[in-house]
């Protein structure tokens, strides 16, 4: 079979693609699959990169880094029969449902959430909504839009405060890895937060600050959903921002995490119920927040979560006793299957 991985893009995630993507061609079964490595450049350019067929053909993850010399990709290039494409994109422009929907028309199995789970898990303010209908606790929060930042800068700042308290954290509505994410703890702070979240997005999220453990559960499924641990992240101070996150290794990852049967229990079934009510499909990641008194928030969800080497989602299932490549190779069989659904064989096949 044909895989056709699409990594890069135009987000501010465009180098996390890149290490999720090295770290997938390193693990796939490469006794039943061939791999075509397609690179979007940070300008949004599609180019395609030589045939895969060993991992050994990669020495480091620069090595998919595909340079623009007449190699541009043409998607009528995908064989109709006996090809998948695997897109190992995160953020804008690729996890928000953009090259989900570019997909669907052109009628290609692809490994991941549909369209509409790509574009509300990839918005918080959406995310939100859709969560506190399904009946899951969500932390108080304030939406804040360009134009009314734009005319009325301290009524935004005045209806903040009214509803939440500091600390406050200020993210972009769409955005993931932390990016464009502050924490305020005075008005000056909240001005300069908002400012910047808006260089990410036209809607900015203001949520009320807790204290609490950070938690993440792994999603596994399409109509059958799984759940795997729970584990946490764990770090030295409350809020850990893009460069922590990435960067300079401040979180340190406990899996499975140190919690109570009852709570590891609620935590997996909120997990299933918010990845039902973004009609999820092959994997979401679910964060939530634990506070002192066992109070549970849930934070949001990752419909294309990080596959690094350090990344949560796989180290996860990993704990939960499914292997990284028997992962990988259970998410191209999903996406499959999904293709197969929405070609009217959902009740025809398994």
């Amino acid at each position: 079979m044909n895989i056709f991985l699409v990594y890069g893009g135009k987000s501010a995630e465009h180098d996390i693609s890149i290490l999720s993507a090295y770290s997938i061609l390193k693990e796939i079964y490469y006794n039943y699959y061939k791999v075509t490595p397609v690179f979007i450049t940070r300008e949004g350019k599609w180019l395609r990169g030589e045939e895969i067929t060993d991992p050994d053909q990669l020495k480091s993850s620069e090595d998919l880094i595909i340079n623009d010399s007449g190699n541009e990709m043409r998607f009528n290039e995908i064989p109709k029969d006996n090809s998948i494409v695997f897109p190992v994109l995160h953020g804008p422009n690729g996890e928000d449902g953009t090259v989900q929907g570019l997909l669907e028309v052109l009628e290609i199995p692809y490994v991941g959430a549909g369209v509409l789970a790509s574009a509300t898990g990839m918005d918080k303010i959406i995310s939100k909504i859709l969560f506190k209908e399904a009946g899951l606790p969500i932390v108080p929060y304030h939406e804040v839009r360009v134009n009314e930042w734009r005319v009325h800068q301290d009524v935004v700042i005045e209806e903040a405060e009214a509803k939440l308290s500091y600390p406050m954290f200020i993210k972009p509505s769409n955005m993931g890895s932390s990016v464009g994410i502050t924490q305020a703890t005075n008005r000056e702070e909240l001005a300069q937060a908002i400012v910047k979240a808006f260089e990410y997005d036209r809607r900015v999220l203001v949520e009320k600050g807790i204290q609490a453990r950070e938690i993440e559960v792994a999603v596994l499924g399409n109509e059958d959903v799984n759940t795997s641990v729970p584990g946490e992240l764990v770090k030295e101070q409350q809020f850990y921002d893009y460069e922590s996150k990435y960067l300079s290794n401040d979180v340190v990852p406990q899996i499975p995490a140190e919690l109570s049967e009852d709570i590891t229990k609620t935590l997996r079934e909120y997990a299933a119920k918010a990845f039902m009510a973004i009609d999820g499909s092959g994997l979401t990641r679910v964060d939530f927040f634990l506070t002192n008194d066992n109070e549970i928030y849930i934070n949001e969800v990752n419909t294309f979560p990080g596959f690094t080497d350090f990344s949560m989602y796989p180290r996860l299932w990993e704990n939960t006793g499914l292997a990284y490549k028997d992962l990988i190779e259970e998410l191209i069989q999903l996406g499959l299957r999904r293709f197969k659904a929405r070609q009217g064989q959902a009740l025809k096949d398994r």
